[in-house]
């Protein structure tokens, strides 16, 4: 079975009760790059990537597309049954842009899943339960209103919150914090995210403001090294999240013993066998992470299931999907949705998603 076609579309996914505030940027809607590929047999494998917009990171939308069409040429007549081989084939090809190669790498685990009749996280070495715990990242507001959603969250199963912070004055950030904590208390896991947008000075402000509330603090500075420079003079445990974007990155934070978890993106780090890779590293050890994207539809979030499944249930600290943010389903029938905190796993071959062609966008190249 070889790649014999790969068509790439774009399509402007709109954000509901918008918008999406964090720490550095506002969004209203993302834009995402889906794409598919024809195996020479008839089969259809199907890929997606979807940035937060060309400011929060060096991934971007034009830049998937970009990186897509110099590379797709190269991958017709390509093998789809040996993704390590098509990975290091991309490698040759590309220099980086992780996150568009792991476009490819859906699609391809989709077609293979298709090819031996079996689900994605089969082939990703097996599902250890069929129900995945979600979490909620709930948008930067006022401390009220975050405290409010909260509440609501945690009403309606999700046992674990995430309260954005920084890009504003800390006091505003510590009074969110402790508003929250007074309205859900120990009943949900409470992660603190600055998305990179605190300074040190602030983030041991704020960690020190409030310890004694029991909270993850993700991401608090920019770069590894100012998490690592902070990090034993604050009172809660740090996990990386922008700071890794490939299986280096992990090993690098490691070495530094920079953090205590990790918040990890499928296609920031390059697909589900990166994933794969990055897994099992963490629970050697024993690094507990969450299983996410930045963004993306049903195509993203069934393969962010697949890849959760297989995680060992004490190293996994839940999964997010966009699928709460998004107006429309790609696939009706099928949707990725969260019901009672938690996700059902996918049950198709492949992974289990079969977009409908008049709801992925339009059709923006061909090869």
């Amino acid at each position: 079975m070889k790649i014999s076609e790969i068509h790439i579309y774009q399509k402007d996914q709109r954000i509901v009760d918008g918008p999406y505030i964090m720490s550095t940027m506002t969004l209203t809607s993302i834009d995402a790059t889906i794409i598919k590929v024809v195996a020479d047999n008839g089969l259809v494998g199907w890929g997606e990537v979807s940035p937060l917009g060309p400011a929060y990171q060096p991934q971007h939308a034009l830049g998937a597309r970009a990186a897509l069409c110099h590379l797709a040429p190269d991958l017709i007549g390509s093998s789809c049954l040996h993704p390590l081989l098509l990975q290091r084939r991309m490698n040759d090809l590309l220099n980086g842009h992780n996150y568009a190669k792991a476009a490819i790498d859906f699609a391809i685990m989709d077609l293979m899943g298709k090819y031996y009749k079996v689900r994605v996280c089969d082939l990703l070495g097996g599902p250890v339960r069929e129900r995945l715990p979600a979490y909620f990242a709930i948008s930067k507001g006022s401390p009220d209103d975050t405290a409010r959603k909260a509440k609501d969250k945690l009403a309606q199963g999700y046992k674990r919150l995430q309260i954005k912070s920084g890009g504003r004055d800390v006091a505003e950030d510590i009074e969110a914090i402790r508003k929250v904590w007074e309205a859900v208390g120990n009943k949900a896991n409470l992660v603190v995210d600055a998305n990179r947008g605190m300074t040190g000075s602030q983030a041991m402000q704020l960690s020190l403001a409030c310890k004694d509330i029991p909270f993850l603090f993700e991401q608090p500075c920019n770069t590894m090294e100012e998490v690592s420079n902070i990090r034993p003079q604050i009172a809660h445990p740090i996990a990386l999240d922008e700071n890794i974007e490939g299986i280096n990155d992990v090993l690098r934070a490691i070495s530094m013993n920079a953090c205590d978890g990790f918040g990890l993106k499928l296609t920031r780090v390059g697909g589900l066998n990166a994933m794969a890779t990055i897994r099992d590293i963490c629970e050697a050890r024993g690094l507990p992470h969450t299983c996410e994207d930045s963004w993306g539809g049903d195509i993203v979030s069934a393969a962010i299931l697949h890849m959760g499944a297989t995680v060992k249930p004490a190293m996994l600290e839940g999964v997010w999907t966009a699928g709460n943010y998004i107006e429309e389903s790609y696939d009706p029938a099928n949707t990725v949705a969260c019901t009672d905190g938690f996700f059902d796993l996918p049950t198709g071959f492949g992974l289990g998603i079969t977009p409908q062609e008049d709801r992925i966008g339009h059709l923006v190249h061909s090869f």
